[in-house]
């Protein structure tokens, strides 16, 4: 079991702070696609590998992973993710802005009432029933963490200009150097 922490301090400003990393990086690939030029379709649908998520569903399900994490620790009803086929930056860049509305909408003493409670969720096919702090820290927040991960890795392979300082906003290193 883990600790139980603040539930609000450890979901809400980790996921709206990444929710706006990832909108950094989605106005880069606008500002490379048009000065490169490039098809914003087929960045939209490239994968990692065959069978994976592609860009555009890889940014749904972030945000996605982003509401479910917090709707049932503030016990309030889950937002309508729509469809992962965003036709468009514009598109990917709105669902991350209901993303983000949504969560910085919360109750914070809503979700700190949250710790102990024990929630139920499906992963796939799978049923979980996770304490309150298991279910933030082992469940939602990696899973959240691994798709916007992928997105990085696919804008990276891409070819935007991001490195580390683009992902979380606090490295900082010379001209030229990136991970």
């Amino acid at each position: 079991m883990c600790s139980s922490p603040d539930l609000y301090a450890a979901s809400v400003p980790v996921l709206a702070r990444y929710l706006r990393r990832a909108q950094a990086w989605l106005d880069k690939a606008a500002a490379q696609l048009d000065a490169a030029g490039g098809s914003e379709a087929a960045l939209l649908q490239t994968r990692l590998a065959p069978g994976m998520f592609t860009l555009a569903q890889q940014i749904h399900t972030a945000a996605g992973f982003a509401q479910r994490a917090c709707a049932p620790l503030a016990e309030v009803e889950m937002p309508a993710l729509g469809q992962g086929d965003a036709a468009s930056l514009a598109e990917l860049q709105a669902r991350l802005a209901r993303a983000l509305a949504f969560v910085e909408s919360l109750d914070a003493a809503a979700m700190r009432a949250a710790a102990g409670r024990r929630l139920r969720t499906q992963a796939g096919e799978a049923w979980l029933e996770l304490e309150s702090a298991e279910f933030l820290q082992l469940y939602a927040l990696p899973n959240f963490f691994f798709h916007l991960g992928m997105a990085y890795a696919l804008l990276r392979q891409a070819g935007v200009p991001l490195g580390k300082p683009d992902f979380d906003g606090w490295h900082r290193y010379p001209d030229g150097f990136s991970f």
